[in-house]
């Protein structure tokens, strides 16, 4: 396998979507650090204000209606960071522009369906190219592999499943962005990647509501998509149960699982899909995403409950951060720069501990804020 290529002048760092609400908070947390990426999104007007806005940046136009536009932002080395989606629908033209040209790769995705094509498709051709393809590194979804790993690393050999939860603190009724709504929305329809006695099988979104302790009460959390059922397996080949869940909403949990129900039986008819895709637009609202005052009002939360086969708790683990749309621009930016100075550990299209190393992947979520912020006590089932 080629490894990640290693030079000694670090290479470009391209966020594309810069003017959408993800990629400019990414670009903004890369400016923080004093690093100056390329901007490039598809108004001219715009990216020319938001680079006089952040010093003066590069800037470049570019669209994915014109793939040859997007191909020419990076060349070998260069990174290219998006937050151009939906991706199962838009973003295949930024993948497919940073694995042609030896590039490396960041995106903000919450698709599993994306990640698992995206591994299919383009694995094969990034570790050759010695190219490291880090999709799904940010709130979606770093936060559960690091407390997924932390558990079973603690659980060690008897680890036989594992349970990952997400929530937040405060309310999130006002504070999501208009990409996470189409991503949850059209989630209602699609079906959830867990794994089952050691191989991925697919159940309906919000099939199972379990509960976990978060800060000390029980909040319950529907079953959810998660690259963690892709990502965790490949470090700990013993565990043979992973399901993510989303605790956002407690108290919706139980409508949104009748929710999911109807729009998994209306997707299987051409009329039901039809009426699906004309009613639930309507449901995402308008663009853009809660302003620097209502993320700070919000934390994230990923709690990780690691079990033996009994059904014993072994360990459980809870780490917690900045609001998920902070978060996520930090977890990129720390990405971004790692794969600009070469210092990947694993090309190909690979999960955060792989594609870092699992010192430097801890290491990136300490930088973008999150930590371990307790400790269950083990020996309990539920």
């Amino acid at each position: 396998m080629t490894q990640p290529q290693n030079d000694t002048a670090p290479g470009r760092i391209v966020v594309f979507g810069a003017t959408g609400y993800a990629g400019g908070l990414a670009a903004e947390a890369l400016v923080a650090r004093g690093l100056h990426p390329v901007l490039s999104g598809r108004s001219e007007s715009r990216l020319a204000a938001l680079a006089s806005r952040l010093g003066g940046l590069d800037y470049q136009v570019a669209d994915v209606t014109n793939p040859a536009s997007v191909r020419a932002l990076v060349g070998a080395g260069d990174v290219l960071v998006t937050g151009v989606g939906p991706f199962e629908r838009v973003g295949w033209v930024a993948a497919e522009a940073a694995v042609h040209a030896g590039a490396h790769y960041v995106d903000s995705t919450g698709e599993v369906g994306f990640v698992r094509e995206l591994h299919r498709r383009h694995d094969a051709h990034a570790r050759a190219a010695g190219s490291v393809m880090l999709p799904a590194f940010g709130y979606d979804y770093v936060p559960g592999v690091l407390a997924g790993a932390l558990a079973l690393d603690e659980a060690g050999a008897n680890a036989h499943a594992v349970d990952i939860g997400y929530f937040a603190t405060g309310s999130l009724r006002n504070g999501l962005s208009q990409g996470t709504r189409k991503t949850v929305i059209d989630g209602m329809s699609l079906p959830v990647a867990v794994l089952h006695h050691g191989a991925l099988a697919d159940r309906r979104a919000a099939a199972d509501v379990i509960s976990f302790p978060v800060r000390e009460r029980s909040r319950a959390a529907i079953l959810a998509t998660g690259t963690e059922v892709l990502q965790l397996p490949r470090r700990y080949p013993h565990v043979q149960e992973i399901r993510v869940f989303n605790g956002w909403f407690p108290e919706l949990a139980r409508p949104m699982q009748a929710l999911s129900y109807a729009a998994t039986t209306l997707s299987r008819y051409a009329l039901g899909r039809r009426a699906l895709d004309i009613a639930l637009p309507r449901l995402v609202g308008p663009p853009g995403g809660p302003d620097a005052a209502e993320r700070a009002r919000t934390r994230g939360i990923a709690v990780a409950t690691a079990r033996a086969k009994s059904g014993e708790v072994l360990a459980q683990v809870e780490v917690e951060g900045p609001s998920p749309y902070t978060v996520t621009a930090e977890l990129m930016a720390v990405a971004a720069d790692t794969l600009s100075r070469g210092l990947g550990r694993a090309a190909g299209v690979v999960g955060p501990i792989d594609g870092l190393g699992a010192d430097a992947f801890r290491s990136a979520c300490a930088d973008a804020g999150l930590s371990r912020s307790s400790n269950r006590p083990t020996g309990t089932r539920s």
